[in-house]
């Protein structure tokens, strides 16, 4: 099973488009890792995870096979993850030779409403999922869970299974005691994690809508007394502000203790 991360910034990018701070503009000269574009994530090459505005440029640059793509699983209706006009070009005028005919699409209320208001879309079929209910998707198992971050939005975070257990966790605050108690109860133990880590170093409060390294030592620990990982686990910190200051090799500095994996734009995980 394989997670690969396409792109590792929240809404605004690494570094900024309009920003002169220095963290933006050391970004800009370093390069390389330090450049990050808008969340999305890819397991295996079928099942997708966000459609940010920059797609095509992840398809492009990794030599995606976006026909391929059987499934799509939305975290929220922000923009930064969900730019669903761009859903259109999987109509037949603009795409030929498709080798998925039809591609389901997995979400809470604000995106599939969101979605389901675009007439033009074609070939890709939303669907309102409901949390705590588990979902096949052909060869995977797909759970949505209760996401804190966008009030009124509906958002999700999501396990996917296979042959491993991923947990898949942006945009969202520190979890919601009732998703600690789900995993208890139904003895998950997952092979990789993959948490939210916005304000990297700043400090934010559990009630907050994203995370930073802090609340993620937090998560970390619980979820390790309740058994759901253990010293087996890879745990992922990813989605960074520029506020945060995300530079690449700092960020690795940060949580050399922890053992946490840091993401980049690019990087794929084997599990």
């Amino acid at each position: 099973m394989k997670l690969t991360y396409f792109g590792t910034a929240a809404a605004e990018g690494f570094p900024a488009f309009f920003c002169n701070c220095e963290y933006c503009r050391e970004a800009r000269k370093k390069r390389g890792k330090n450049i990050r574009s808008r969340s999305q994530a890819m397991v295996n090459d079928d099942l997708l995870i966000d459609y940010p505005p920059d797609t095509y440029y992840h398809f492009a640059e990794n030599g995606v096979e976006g026909d391929l793509i059987k499934y799509i699983l939305i975290t929220h209706s922000h923009n930064d993850h969900l730019h669903e006009k761009d859903m259109v070009y999987r109509a037949d005028v603009f795409s030929h030779g498709r080798r998925v005919e039809e591609v389901r699409l997995l979400s809470g209320k604000g995106a599939y409403d969101k979605i389901s208001a675009l007439k033009a879309i074609k070939h890709i079929k939303p669907e309102l999922i409901e949390n705590y209910k588990r979902y096949e998707l052909g060869e995977y198992t797909v759970t949505s869970l209760p996401a804190k971050h966008f009030k009124g939005d509906d958002a999700r975070f999501y396990i996917i299974e296979q042959d491993k257990t991923i947990l898949y966790a942006h945009d969202t605050g520190y979890f919601y005691d009732e998703v600690f108690d789900y995993f208890k109860k139904s003895e998950i133990v997952f092979d990789l994690i993959s948490l939210d880590c916005t304000y990297v170093t700043l400090p934010v409060s559990d009630d907050s809508s994203h995370m930073g390294i802090e609340n993620i030592r937090r998560v970390v620990k619980r979820l390790r007394e309740i058994g759901s990982i253990t010293d087996k686990t890879t745990v992922v910190i990813n989605h960074f502000s520029h506020n945060g200051n995300p530079d690449h090799e700092r960020l690795m500095e940060y949580v050399k203790e922890d053992g946490f994996v840091v993401s980049y734009d690019g990087m794929s995980v084997e599990i």
